[in-house]
């Protein structure tokens, strides 16, 4: 029984995988710690988890699984080039269980971007970033 659940877990993993364009977590710390023009990168997930510790640069774009995070993401990249390159990612918890990112990634691609890759995060921005050593930076009370 158990390996059914997990099969099935895969199968629906790979099929939201498969509706969107992937970039690996170690692609997009090389890409952001190369000199040169870098990607927009949007923070889609929860503000409590964004404020700990984000990918430097990223910008918190509200947590996309809600209205009210959808309505913020639209308005941050209403400027933005829709064939400019840009990265999206969560990290609340596994790909599979992730409520941001799949809305986030439909809504950019209904907006006309181009460009709009979604960073897979197999399990959490945790394991997947922070304990890989890859830079980090948090929000500070003001």
């Amino acid at each position: 029984m158990r390996t059914l659940i997990l099969g099935i877990a895969v199968v629906l993993t790979a099929g939201l995988a498969a509706d969107l364009a992937l970039v690996q977590p170690n692609e997009v710390a090389a890409r952001m710690s190369a000199k040169g023009p870098h990607p927009a990168v949007l923070y889609v997930g929860p503000n409590v988890l964004y404020r700990g510790k984000h990918i430097p640069g990223a910008v918190y774009a509200g947590p996309a699984g809600r209205q009210e995070g959808l309505d913020l993401l639209k308005q941050t990249v209403a400027k933005l080039d829709r064939q400019g390159e840009i990265i999206v990612y969560c990290g609340c918890c596994p790909w599979g269980n992730c409520p941001n990112m799949k809305p986030a990634m439909a809504l950019l691609k209904e907006m006309g971007f181009t460009n709009a890759k979604a960073m897979y995060v197999e399990t959490t921005f945790a394991k997947e970033w922070t304990e890989k050593g890859y830079p980090v930076e948090s929000v500070t009370a003001k």
